[in-house]
């Protein structure tokens, strides 16, 4: 069938899968950990912390499905491993996929609405870049994600903006230990991702698109991902120099240590979506870890 065929519909299993669960933990952790740091201040505000769950979790499956459109319309996506991709394997006209990722961005506008309403009003430009640096990672003629700068956009806004944003929207202001937890978070939510384009360097080589595992190479993706997940690990230890209890994000240590051992033993292809299981496992337990130290601590 054409991707264009009106009459494929797809089921409930393909729009979850579509929506790429395991790439959830890097919308889940920053909010566990930016709601950690502002227990530890005194401030949190549990309504507004759900409300910025709502709104990272909207943009993850938003952007998901965005990628999956773009990337299915082009054809990238054709001969690709690891998750069920909608359009590309033919099961979703791309239409519909589309019109996933606007509902998705909407659901996550409406939340972000109701913070900068009862937060600060400018809020609302920064949400409105993040669902640009969303659709536009690999939409529009000149897709950045095809240039190398994925990885930049993730720490960006699913470390910094999504951590400190969710600090400031309950406390109004931002901590050191928020800082410390974001930049861990992303440089982790980065991993992620670089795991991900380290799984698909021949099928994003064949496809001209030039991530930054393919500018990098095999050998020095798997150097950058061992990098991030050193990263994380030291704004864990400055964490705990500031308050001892926020040693609990270690909890996130055991699969991080799965992962990297996949990752540096030279694992390739469908077997690196097990590191990329781990990883997200190593960013939840590391946000929720943390967290639960912070609030320990206040």
């Amino acid at each position: 069938m054409s991707l264009g065929d009106s009459s494929l519909v797809a089921t409930l299993a393909d729009w979850v899968a579509g929506a790429r669960p395991r790439t959830l933990p890097a919308a889940v952790s920053p909010v566990v950990a930016g709601t950690g740091a502002a227990v530890h201040a005194g401030g949190a505000v549990w309504w507004k912390a759900l409300l910025a769950l709502v709104l990272a979790l909207a943009l993850q499956v938003g952007v998901n499905y965005a990628n999956d459109y773009s990337d299915g319309i082009r054809g990238t996506d054709t001969d690709r491993v690891g998750p069920l991709r909608l359009v590309g394997s033919g099961v979703a006209i791309p239409a519909a996929v589309r019109r996933a990722a606007f509902a998705s961005f909407g659901v996550g506008a409406l939340a972000g609405v109701a913070l900068a309403a009862t937060t600060a009003w400018w809020l609302l430009a920064v949400g409105a870049l993040a669902v640009a640096a969303a659709w536009f990672y690999t939409g529009g003629s000149k897709p950045y994600g095809y240039r190398g700068f994925g990885e930049v956009s993730v720490f960006v806004f699913f470390g910094l903006v999504a951590v400190l944003g969710t600090t400031f929207v309950q406390l109004g202001s931002v901590t050191v230990l928020a800082v410390l937890a974001a930049v861990g978070t992303g440089a982790l939510a980065c991993a992620i991702l670089v795991v991900n384009n380290l799984r698909d360097i021949p099928s994003d080589t064949a496809s001209d698109k030039r991530t930054l595992a393919v500018i990098l190479g095999d050998r020095r993706t798997r150097v950058l991902f061992g990098a991030l997940l050193l990263v994380a690990l030291a704004c864990l230890v400055a964490a705990a120099l500031i308050e001892p209890a926020a040693a609990l994000g270690a909890v996130g240590l055991p699969p991080a240590a799965r992962a990297v051992w996949r990752v540096q033993r030279g694992t390739v292809g469908p077997e690196l979506v097990e590191a990329l299981r781990d990883t997200g496992l190593a960013e939840l337990g590391y946000a929720v870890g943390l967290a639960i130290g912070l609030a320990l601590g206040a």
